[in-house]
């Protein structure tokens, strides 16, 4: 049972958004299988040497970060309904969701620490660090794209004779 709240002070409003609909589960689901296939396959085609680098795991957790902030930057600009819901449950959530891997980060890092090898550390920084370099590159180059694509011919960085 929640206790009432003290006279004078609001009581938060319940969460209002709606279940997860059967096709939004359906378009997660197909895309997570497309990402996770597509990281699978990458992985067995260049695996990790024993005590170094995670060089696929690496590279697809920052392209995939990458691809996710553009993916982002490209349908903030409309309200999250109709096909740019579904496009971010399908291939945001699902396809790009699926791709990146925060789990085997995780065990690879743990393995290479618990191995005694410092490469464990830098791994796990440079990791984050890129992750989040990389998806704020993807917001940015969306953004910029939107701006010269919305600005009149020859405005400031549109690449017209506005431009020093």
């Amino acid at each position: 049972m929640t206790p009432a709240a003290p006279a004078g002070v609001p009581v938060p409003a319940p969460p209002t958004h709606a279940p997860p609909t059967p096709g939004a589960v359906a378009l997660v689901a197909a895309g997570g299988s497309v990402g996770v296939l597509v990281r699978a396959a990458l992985a067995q085609a260049v695996p990790a040497a024993p005590g170094g680098w995670p060089w696929t795991t690496w590279a697809v957790n920052v392209v995939g970060s990458l691809l996710l902030g553009v993916l982002l930057g490209v349908l903030q600009r409309g309200p999250d309904a109709g096909r740019r819901r579904a496009v971010r449950l399908g291939v945001g959530t699902g396809v790009l969701g699926g791709f990146t891997t925060y789990s085997t980060f995780a065990v690879e890092v743990q393995t290479l620490v618990a191995g005694g090898h410092v490469v464990g550390v830098a791994y796990a920084l440079v990791s984050v660090v890129a992750g989040v370099a990389a998806a704020a590159a993807g917001l940015v180059l969306t953004g910029r794209r939107t701006r010269s694509a919305g600005a009149p011919a020859g405005a400031p960085g549109t690449g017209g004779r506005g431009d020093a």
